[in-house]
């Protein structure tokens, strides 16, 4: 493996502050929950000393055991984790649900019956769904949308913190709630869905509101009390949704064509979670003839949203819409995936080899300067070796698995692209977490993983036959110094538990309801270790309700002292089915 030092990294926060001081007045700011592009490290990667807030994470094992069991999700196959030219990632990037039937949940009893019937639950996971008895491209422009905005709903009063969010047989989740315990609040989604259902993305916490996303809407609930505050329903489909929202609270998410069948993803639209209000909307010109994609692959970061697609890449101004710039030329290399956060990006290449009868290729990872994209260093891996996931971009901590030799390993770079270790790993990972098997060519897809100045604290497990595994019953700190592993924490018996954030010296854990216990958040000493302290534990009749969020595609985020679950796919509402969409904890 070779590294190649373009240039010296420059001071992102000065850019920033350059970038603001130009714009117009600051949001509320995002709360570091589930990518939140605040001014340390970014989302997905971690907080490190002053920045307590991770973000989301997805759960990778069984059911509790007292529910029916969850057929397990296909494996994974070896494939790359991008796209090369030609080929289509599927949006909505969480597995599908397991193969011979759709995933769904039975939550079997009378209408007056509440508690009793949840403990009762013949609960079948996936999807958060509950079944129940009873009753063409033109000339690129940035504007305000104005005639084809998206149309943005009132302020609305829906949720009350108790039930299916106003599905058959509600019932409290805080019946009985004992001293010390927080209160929890459920929404379920109410919109109607393609048969497949619908990926969601988030959440993101921006001030008293935390947001999600999923096909045509953008939905804010209150924090405290999951009642939805406000709705922006877009004309056609998404197509791309980044990381995290700008640290001021500006979202921008790719958009399709038209809802037709077919119709491939030609725009950007800007939204502002603070407020609610959608703002610019500009078409994304084709960078060459070969320019045309089902989705885009995206970041924002740097006051810059960077676009990839077809082996192109763009950049636009979070602000109003211009374009920055397009694909530059590096070596033979295509763009392939981009990553980043905190005022750095990442570009993900594909280095083909002409001579290479197989046809395998050498994968790059370049920073560039989010305002212009010309690079400032490339790392080079050796061929086999495939970059999977970035754990942190600052610092930098990526993960690369080698598909013929079964093995992965995790580098984190020094400012500069020297590298500072490179360790194969011994312990088991979720293939979200190393990026095997997975073709979404999300580099931030790890749920579960946390990083300070010098210490990855990643959820895992026994390793398998594969790259990836099903349960995350401990979490490993692993030192981004040399590489070693400091230390292994495990979770109670029978249940898993994903990391969350460090806050005043200690790890943030969430373990999963399960052996008859509710979900909780609970401490580990970040310096040593130790058995998981619950700090902040949900009510009894709330662990159901958890239990219920597929585990492979959840996501998760800890911010402003609250704890959010969002699952990853969502399905239509039925007269007798409900699929919870997102839960909350907290004080």
């Amino acid at each position: 493996m070779t590294g190649h030092d373009l240039d010296e990294l420059p001071d992102p926060d000065g850019q920033r502050a350059a970038e603001r001081a130009a714009g117009p007045p600051p949001s509320p700011a995002v709360q570091p929950g589930y990518g939140s592009d605040y001014q340390a490290p970014p989302p997905g990667s971690g907080p490190v000393p002053g920045n307590p807030y991770a973000q989301p994470l997805p759960l990778p094992q069984p059911p509790p055991p007292q529910h029916a069991p969850l057929p397990a999700p296909p494996p994974p196959s070896p494939a790359g984790p991008y796209a090369y030219p030609g080929q289509q990632r599927g949006f909505g990037g969480p597995l599908p649900p397991p193969p011979g039937k759709r995933t769904r949940g039975a939550f079997r009893g009378r209408t007056a019956v509440l508690i009793a019937a949840l403990a009762a639950a013949l609960l079948v996971i996936g999807g958060g769904v509950y079944a129940v008895t009873g009753p063409g491209r033109g000339k690129p422009s940035a504007k305000e949308s104005e005639a084809a905005a998206p149309s943005g709903s009132p302020s609305v009063d829906q949720g009350d913190g108790k039930g299916a969010g106003g599905g058959p047989d509600e019932y409290d989740l805080n019946a009985g709630i004992k001293p010390g315990e927080a209160p929890v609040w459920l929404s379920s989604n109410r919109t109607e869905l393609p048969g497949s259902g619908a990926s969601q993305y988030g959440p993101w916490r921006v001030g008293d509101v935390v947001v999600k996303v999923m096909f045509k809407e953008i939905t804010a609930h209150g924090v405290g009390d999951g009642r939805e505050k406000w709705k922006i329903t877009l004309e056609s489909g998404l197509c791309g949704v980044p990381r995290a929202p700008s640290a001021d609270g500006k979202l921008v998410v790719g958009v399709k064509a038209s809802d037709s069948e077919g119709a491939h993803c030609t725009h950007l639209q800007q939204i502002d979670l603070a407020t609610g209000k959608a703002g610019w909307k500009t078409e994304v010109p084709q960078e060459n003839s070969y320019d045309s994609a089902f989705e885009f692959n995206m970041v924002i970061t740097g006051g810059t949203v960077a676009v990839a697609r077809s082996a192109v890449v763009s950049g636009f101004s979070v602000t109003d819409g211009r374009k920055l710039y397009g694909t530059s030329k590096t070596g033979g290399c295509y763009p392939a995936a981009v990553g980043g956060g905190g005022g750095r990006l990442f570009n993900v290449r594909n280095c083909p080899d002409p001579n290479d009868a197989a046809g395998k290729s050498q994968v790059m990872i370049e920073e560039a300067d989010p305002a212009t994209g010309a690079p400032k260093w490339n790392y080079l891996y050796d061929k086999g070796w495939n970059l999977g996931r970035i754990y942190s971009a600052d610092p930098l901590a990526v993960a690369a698995y080698h598909s013929d030799r079964k093995v992965w390993n995790i580098t984190a770079f020094t400012p500069d692209g020297t590298v500072r270790s490179q360790t194969e790993s011994k312990f088991g990972v979720q293939s979200r977490c190393n990026g095997w098997g997975d073709g979404s060519g999300d580099l931030h897809g790890c749920v579960g993983a946390v990083v300070d100045a010098d210490t990855l604290y990643i959820a895992a497990g026994k390793p398998g036959k594969d790259l990836g595994i099903d349960t995350t019953d401990e979490v490993v700190a692993v030192d981004l110094g040399t590489g070693a592993e400091k230390w292994h924490a495990a979770a109670p018996k029978g249940r898993a538990m994903w990391p969350l954030a460090v806050e005043d010296g200690k790890l943030l854990v969430y373990i999963q309801s399960g052996a008859g216990a509710a979900g909780a958040i609970a401490a580990v000493p970040a310096a040593g270790g130790g058995d998981p302290q619950v700090v902040l534990a949900s009510p009894d009749a709330a662990k159901g309700a958890e239990s219920v969020f597929y585990p492979s595609l959840v996501r998760m985020a800890w911010a402003g002292g609250r704890f959010f679950l969002l699952n990853g796919r969502v399905y239509s509402p039925k007269p007798t089915e409900v699929s919870h969409a997102i839960l909350s904890f907290g004080r």
